[in-house]
């Protein structure tokens, strides 16, 4: 159910279904989809005529996660303020990015069919077992915060909230941690992460072999499998090309994620709380349009994935050990 408001354009009856995705990057029924899930939080609390119903609010918001800039909600567009504007991002973003919404879509399998399913889609890409998803860390540009500003100064030299996001073959995304600054590196984040502790932990309803894949710049554990540094001919080089095939999966997703959300390509200019939150909640959008089959709309061009993971990480004795199981086994 809708809940619009006479005194403004309606948007959905205007505007075709592609103009609809090339604006606000949801298709019509993705947008009715998430104003019946977000309306009994965004609705109006008054009757007042120049009121914004939770569709609006959406609009306002996609545009902007859409775009990066505020600029192009005020004006004659929605014809809403600049404050106005900001507010309802923060409204909307707010209620995207909580656990209890985020969790509804953002999830790692869980149950016994879908780890298989997931280790089927992986293997179909280059015939390595057991994967459920692959790992990587993306740098999302922000102002100069405030407080801790060197903190957040990445390898590049430039303020980023690095980003953890996991795929799985179809380019969902099955996991995603966006609250570190930029100067953090992906094995810490990962340390710190609930991932952590559900793979190192077990805790998986499936027990044996399940596997992330991550580049050299992650510890080469019993869950995780990392590429050879310097790999002899033979099964180790098959691993490792093996290993590569698989691993573009994160890659190209990052580079999905960044397409739809014009966010994300350039520099978010809010406080970092604020630039994490909506971080998730384009996070949470990518999946939806992933569930709903909405096409990814080539509108901006990819931009240069971020990798920080320059230097080589031995690893405990048993993730080597791991590693050289798959590829003598496998490769």
């Amino acid at each position: 159910m809708f809940h619009r408001m006479a005194v403004r354009r309606d948007f959905l009856d205007e505007l075709t279904n592609m103009e609809l995705m090339e604006r606000y990057r949801l298709d019509r029924g993705g947008l009715q989809f998430l104003d019946n899930r977000l309306s009994n939080v965004l609705s109006p609390r008054t009757d007042r005529s120049r009121s914004l119903s939770s569709l609006y609010k959406i609009l306002i918001t996609l545009r902007y996660l859409a775009t990066g800039s505020t600029q192009l909600n005020y004006g004659d567009l929605h014809d809403v303020s600049q404050p106005t504007v900001s507010r309802v991002i923060a409204q909307v973003t707010d209620a995207m990015s909580t656990p209890e919404f985020s969790q509804q879509y953002i999830k790692f399998p869980s149950t016994p069919d879908k780890i298989k399913r997931t280790k089927e889609e992986f293997y179909g890409i280059a015939n390595f077992p057991n994967i459920l998803g692959v790992i990587d860390g993306t740098h999302v540009q922000i102002k100069a915060p405030r407080n801790e500003e060197p903190s957040f100064v990445n390898r590049m030299g430039y303020h980023s909230i690095n980003t953890q996001v996991v795929f799985d073959a179809e380019y969902r995304i099955l996991d995603i941690a966006a609250r570190w600054p930029g100067a953090t590196h992906d094995s810490r984040i990962l340390r710190e992460s609930g991932l952590w502790v559900l793979m190192e932990g077990g805790h998986l309803p499936v027990a044996g072999h399940n596997y992330l894949i991550g580049d050299s710049g992650y510890p080469c554990k019993r869950w995780l499998l990392t590429p050879y540094l310097h790999p002899q001919a033979g099964s180790q080089t098959d691993y490792n090309k093996a290993h590569k095939q698989t691993r573009t999966v994160v890659e190209r997703g990052i580079g999905q994620l960044k397409r739809r959300w014009g966010v994300l390509h350039g520099e978010i200019t809010l406080e970092p709380v604020k630039a994490c939150k909506v971080i998730i909640s384009c996070g949470v959008l990518h999946n939806i349009c992933k569930a709903r089959n909405i096409p990814l709309l080539d509108i901006v061009p990819d931009g240069n994935q971020v990798n920080i993971n320059q230097n080589g990480y031995n690893g405990p004795q048993e993730g080597l050990r791991y590693r050289d199981y798959i590829a003598n086994t496998y490769f």
